[in-house]
């Protein structure tokens, strides 16, 4: 049996893995993750297929831990082109669903299960597990396999008094463990932070007090899959008066999803469209809006910077960012912090106030699972590099051989036989970048040319040229943007006019008639050129016009 890890191994997000043995692939989820500022004009980042479109045919079914962009953003690419029946909770399908729908894929083969149920896939057996995160419905699954029995922690935390649902269910993880674990994927993202996290209900009491002082708006920014905050926020509203406002794509889809699903106790009475929201008086509005992680589109970073259509914020008003920095958007977070002071808004944000408790086990509730699992083997999934290598060491405080304790790569299998693990050659695992909804293949080469346009500019040449002779017809014209000070750009445009001239009058004198042969020249002299001048190396785009 192999285990290959394709995304969220060395990184947050984009967590994917295939399990495979002879009778087939399943697959632990399928997240996406969000462009970070290397990754200019990128809409999302998928997981790289290649390894699954090589092993199409075994490919058995996808099972989902929960409804998190993180884990199942991807889906609707992966179902274009693989058709296999998609396993998760009530509110996951139900959040999975409208995501098809938009990319037109009507009728996917969801088959709903819930925590304590079995079922056979493809020659495994898997059971899903009952646990506690930020969001209702998460499980965790085991998966037995021919070579024994493996658990997927999925996101999880270990909370005694959650806001929804049952604690997690301890009680089958030590009967797990009493079976016997073969390899345990845990997730990793808080491993570095000792002690506990704490139950979503202190989030709960900051609410409660915010709710009790505010004068003016209200205004939440949250994750909108994070159904236990939003709920939260609902019900402080209940008991504090004032209606719920709903701003934000993916916000408004959610909250109506977990209304329709039971998983959300907001009445009609209550709720309030975002194009109402101007016509209810300021004290008595809570809104509800996406924005937390500083997204430039989002509907928290328009308040930010004026520019939504119907909601502002300034003096009076009270902004509670209920969610933690993602590692690399801390940049546009503190940006829209700081834009919303400005406005004379205060702005409430961990770690100055207990707005948010992070849904990922501490080192304390890693110890717990470990203790109560008792795998062999551990592999630390779920995070960067950093937070596995922390996985790593609770682990072996805990008796774990660091032998058995193995940090993967993406892309880097594990091969488990006899009771034995083995690591095994690479395979494909690089990324997938959706830009403008479709997905760029050769995301590398894409982003090393935008990258280099953002920070070396572009030079463009156009050349007319006898069709026949191959002779250049008059100077060509040079044009610069992004490159340099466009008063310091005359001297420089002049000697490119010069190298450009010479390299065309050489290229004639050769009868040179093939473009590609005389753009490639123009390319390398007119390089040496700025590279010497300025030490930058623009894009050089020749443009021949035959006359």
């Amino acid at each position: 049996m192999q285990v290959i890890p394709l995304g969220g191994l060395g990184e947050i997000g984009k967590n994917m893995t295939a399990v495979r043995q002879e009778s087939g692939i399943v697959l632990i989820d399928a997240g996406m993750s969000f462009p970070d500022e290397e990754m200019p004009g990128i809409d999302l980042v998928l997981p790289d297929f290649s390894y699954l479109r090589e092993h199409r045919d075994e490919l058995k079914g996808i099972v989902l831990t929960h409804g998190h962009e993180d884990h199942v953003g991807a889906l609707p690419y992966l179902l274009r082109e693989f058709n296999v029946p998609v396993y998760g909770t009530k509110l996951t399908l139900g959040l999975v669903r409208p995501k098809l729908a938009e990319h037109g894929i009507k009728k996917g083969d969801l088959r709903e299960i819930k925590a304590g149920d079995r079922q056979k896939l493809g020659g495994f057996g898997m059971e899903f597990i009952n646990v506690n995160h930020s969001i209702p419905d998460a499980v965790a699954v085991a998966l037995r396999t021919n070579a024994g029995l493996i658990v997927f922690s999925g996101d999880y935390k270990i909370d005694l008094t959650p806001i929804e649902g049952e604690p997690m269910d301890l009680n089958r993880y030590a009967a797990l463990g009493q079976e016997g674990v073969l390899a345990y994927f845990g997730d990793s993202t808080n491993s570095e932070r000792p002690g506990f996290v704490p139950s979503e209900r202190v989030v709960n009491e900051t609410f409660n007090q915010v709710f009790e002082r505010a004068t003016g708006r209200i205004i939440v920014a949250s994750f909108a899959s994070h159904i236990h905050r939003v709920n939260q926020v609902v019900e402080a509203a209940k008991a504090h008066g004032r209606l719920v406002g709903v701003t934000g794509r993916s916000m408004i889809r959610n909250v109506q999803i977990a209304r329709e699903l039971g998983y959300m106790d907001l009445p009609q009475s209550m709720y309030v469209d975002q194009r109402d929201i101007n016509k209810v008086p300021d004290s008595d509005i809570v809104i509800l809006t996406t924005g937390s992680q500083g997204e430039p589109m989002a509907a928290l970073s328009r308040i930010a910077a004026g520019q939504h259509r119907t909601i502002e914020a300034g003096a009076g008003d009270i902004v509670i960012v209920s969610a933690h920095p993602i590692p690399g958007n801390e940049r546009g977070v503190s940006r829209t912090i700081n834009s919303l002071m400005k406005r004379g808004a205060e702005v409430l944000y961990t770690p100055l106030s207990r707005v948010h408790v992070s849904g990922h086990a501490a080192q304390e509730e890693q110890k717990i699972v470990l203790s109560l699992l008792k795998p062999k083997y551990l592999v630390p999934v779920h995070g960067e590099y950093r937070m596995q290598k922390h996985h790593k060491d609770t682990a072996i405080s805990m008796g774990i051989p660091e032998e058995n304790i193995l940090i993967l790569e993406n892309g880097e299998p594990v091969e488990f036989e006899g009771g034995e693990a083995r690591r095994l050659e690479t395979v494909s695992s690089g990324m997938f970048l959706v830009d403008a909804g479709s997905v760029a293949d050769n995301s590398d080469a894409i982003m090393r040319e935008r990258q280099q346009l953002s920070e070396e500019g572009m030079f463009i040449v156009v050349a007319r040229i006898n069709s026949k002779s191959g002779e250049l017809l008059g100077p060509p014209d040079v044009i610069s943007r992004g490159f340099v000070d466009p008063q310091a750009q005359n001297g420089l445009v002049d000697e490119s006019v010069a190298t450009v001239t010479k390299t065309l009058e050489r290229t004639a004198q050769r009868h040179v008639t093939d473009w590609s042969e005389l753009k490639k020249a123009i390319r390398k002299d007119l390089a040496g050129l700025l590279s010497e001048k300025t030490r930058k190396r623009p894009i050089i785009l020749p443009l021949i016009v035959e006359v």
